[in-house]
């Protein structure tokens, strides 16, 4: 998955850094509102993949003292980040420009360089987006794709994504924008795509803050390796019942894992010990994510009495 996710943002990064230099080259010799928006676009996604490289780069770092769990959370951080950046800086900017050309409209020079470098950067843009709308349909599996997006671990998969299919709509707005505003000679068209373009980013980061949200709060393991720990947890013989599995999300591969066990009263001290260092072991290697494991030797009542005091303070 992390070597899936690297390649498609180095795809992005390599498009994006072309595409925004031609923009505002093409912004400048046009004064398209259309054109600036796309250009700021592409300038802000380029930032996005260079926060996001850095993230996996400092996700990736061991547990340390003052990090016992590890860095993983990194990855979640920076990609609330890119949301907020694309709220901000893109959307921002985007509306901004586009108001003020519908208030202060000017003629538009030739859009022939318009056309010319938004048909190449659909062509760029389409490659990126088709790399990584393959690498997210290999990590969905059978999943729907909002129920791949929904139960998703690795933000930077459809971070990209979401990135890349706005790109694309941004171009297809800003291409209809220049050509309507030309073909009919009302200038308000340029800026109304512009505003259009800040609007579906806007839509696009809030809805990434959203998804991204969850994981950086804490979201648990999926429903399946829920059941797979517990399958391992409550069919060992020795094991009355489970009072609670609690897991966390620390990373896109790092799952810590708590659960609290009542033991059969027969079992020795010796045995329990034994028990929680064999079920330590199959957990992990069943859901090879499993980083950390901790067992709690408890009897339901004295469980249920203590989770009864926390609901009532």
């Amino acid at each position: 998955m992390a070597s899936g996710s690297k390649t498609v943002i180095y795809a992005a990064l390599i498009g994006n850094t072309g595409i925004a230099i031609t923009k505002f080259v093409a912004a400048g010799i046009t004064g398209s509102s259309a054109m600036i928006a796309e250009a700021i676009h592409s300038l802000v996604d380029t930032g996005n993949q260079v926060l996001l490289l850095w993230g996996l780069k400092r996700g990736s770092r061991p547990p340390d003292e003052r990090f016992p769990f590890g860095h993983g959370k990194e990855v979640y951080f920076w990609s609330f980040v890119v949301a907020i950046l694309i709220f901000a800086v893109g959307a921002g900017v985007s509306i901004y420009e586009g108001i003020k050309h519908v208030i202060h409209p000017h003629e538009l020079g030739d859009p022939t360089v318009s056309y010319i470098v938004l048909t190449i950067a659909i062509v760029f843009e389409g490659g990126a987006l088709y790399m990584a709308w393959r690498e997210f349909n290999k990590a969905r599996g059978d999943l729907g794709y909002f129920e791949a997006i929904r139960r998703g671990k690795d933000p930077i998969m459809f971070v990209v994504l979401f990135e890349d299919s706005a790109a694309m709509a941004g171009l297809i707005v800003a291409f209809v924008g220049i050509y309507l505003g030309h073909a009919t000679g009302i200038a308000y068209f340029d800026g109304g795509a512009s505003i259009v373009i800040g609007l579906i980013l806007a839509a696009v980061a809030v809805w990434l803050a959203y998804e991204t949200k969850g994981l950086l709060i804490g979201e648990a393991a999926t429903p399946e390796i829920q059941k797979i720990i517990y399958d391992i947890v409550a069919q060992r013989i020795g094991i009355k019942g489970v009072n609670e599995l609690a897991t966390m999300h620390m990373g896109p591969q790092n799952i810590l894992v708590t659960v609290s066990v009542d033991f059969s009263d027969k079992l020795t001290s010796k045995d329990v010990e034994s028990a929680i260092a064999d079920m330590n072991r199959q957990i992990k290697n069943a859901v090879p994510e499993v980083r950390r494991v901790f067992i709690e030797a408890e009897s339901m009542s004295a469980h249920n009495r203590q989770k009864q005091q926390g609901e009532s303070n």
